[in-house]
C-alpha cells in the first residue's frame, strides 16, 4: 500500500537518485504538510543515504525553537509568508548535516484562511549550503486539505530537483 500517488513516488525516486549521484543530503522543514515530504522521500529504498532529518514545526514556537525563525519575522509577516518559509529552509540547513533543505508553510484548510491569505496558499522555500535560495508562492485554491497537502509535496519535490 502506497500512502502517495504514483506521481509523488516517481518524483521522490528522482530526488533520491539525484541526491545519491551528487552525494548530497537533504532535510525538510514542514508546517502544513506535517512530515509528508519526509515521508514521501523515505518511501524510496535507499533514501537513508541522503535524507538527514525532518522538522515538523507546526507551531510558531516550534519554528523559532527548532529552526531559528525570528519572532519579528512571524510578527511582521506571519507564519504563512515568503519570509518565514525562507527562514525555515535556512534554519533546516543550519540545524542539520544537509546540503539542501526544503521548507513549507501554508493554509491547507478547510478553515484558517482570510482574504489576504486564503485556504490553499502555501509558501515553499529551498535553500542550499552554497547560498542559493528559491521561493514559490502557490495558490492551490480551496481544493480540500488532502489535495492541498499532496500538491505541496509534489511542488516541494520539484523544487529540490530544480536546486540540487
Amino acid at each position: 500500500m502506497n500512502l502517495f500517488p504514483q506521481e509523488v513516488i516517481d518524483k521522490a525516486e528522482w530526488v533520491i537518485r539525484l541526491l545519491i549521484k551528487k552525494e548530497m543530503m537533504t532535510a525538510t522543514a514542514e508546517s502544513c504538510t506535517g512530515g509528508l515530504i519526509a515521508a514521501a522521500l523515505t518511501e524510496v529504498s535507499g533514501s537513508s543515504a541522503v535524507v538527514d532529518r525532518g522538522f515538523v514545526t507546526y507551531s510558531n514556537d516550534a519554528k523559532m525553537d527548532m529552526l531559528g525563525v525570528q519572532a519579528e519575522t512571524l510578527k511582521r509577516f506571519g507564519a504563512v509568508s515568503e519570509q518565514t518559509a525562507c527562514e525555515m529552509a535556512k534554519g533546516a540547513l543550519s540545524h542539520s548535516k544537509a546540503q539542501i533543505a526544503i521548507a513549507v508553510t501554508g493554509i491547507a484548510g478547510p478553515g484558517g484562511g482570510s482574504a489576504e491569505k486564503p485556504v490553499g496558499l502555501v509558501h515553499l522555500a529551498v535553500a542550499s549550503q552554497d547560498g542559493r535560495l528559491a521561493h514559490r508562492e502557490m495558490l492551490y485554491g480551496d481544493i480540500g486539505r488532502d489535495k492541498v497537502r499532496m500538491a505541496t509535496v509534489a511542488t516541494a519535490l520539484d523544487m529540490i530537483l530544480d536546486l540540487a
